[in-house]
């Protein structure tokens, strides 16, 4: 009876485990990738929650346009929904060596429309993936604010971290999506994409 008692005390551990197997460790989580709600998720996590919850959860690339259309999308994402976007005349970002990029003022009201379309509410589960995980950070803190209480975000992104050292350091070679070898494509659906909808 107590070798029982053992083994389903167990088998309840397990179960447990096994239902969280897709949350990402938050405690390994870089301070720039944290959230709010401290959900997270890889990028073989998100993957897995997608498909096997297709019909109640909402996955969206949030880079811009552009990114997308150079670097292909995720095959499951359900639309791309951009967190930040190219400003009307370009500006540098001296501190990034790279070009600005600003704020999309549409992004909550995109969020929700693509919510409704899919037949869900703002209480179902929503997975956010971006280039490395940090607009996604922002991006899931902003629809924490705005009420929303089950947003992934995915930390590795759909490109990854970059490499520190080796031979591919400065790449961006380390996690990712691509680099899983998860499921993209560079041909884009135009029904998933930003104000193409129609």
């Amino acid at each position: 009876m107590k070798t029982m008692r053992a083994f389903a005390g167990g088998l309840i551990v397990l179960l447990m485990a096994c239902g969280n197997a897709h949350a990402f460790d938050a405690a390994a989580v870089p301070d720039i990738k944290r959230t709010k709600l401290g959900m997270y998720l890889s990028s073989q996590e998100a993957a897995k929650l997608v498909d096997q919850n297709t019909s109640k959860a909402l996955f969206l690339d949030i880079r811009t346009p552009a990114e997308v259309a150079f670097l292909g999308m995720p095959a499951q994402a359900d639309a791309n929904v951009p967190y930040m976007k190219e400003p009307d005349f370009p500006a540098w970002d001296g501190a990034k060596a790279t070009l600005k990029l600003e704020l999309n003022p549409d992004f909550l009201p995109e969020v929700r429309h693509r919510l409704a379309a899919k037949g869900l509410k703002a209480t179902d589960t929503i997975v956010l993936i971006c280039r490395s995980g940090d607009r996604s950070a922002a991006a899931a803190n902003l629809l924490a604010e705005a009420g929303f209480k089950n947003v992934y975000s995915v930390v590795d992104g759909y490109e990854g971290d970059l490499a520190k050292d080796g031979p591919k350091a400065g790449l961006r070679a380390v996690n990712g999506w691509k680099n899983a070898g998860l499921p993209w494509s560079y041909k884009l659906d135009k029904a998933k994409m930003y104000k193409l909808e129609n």
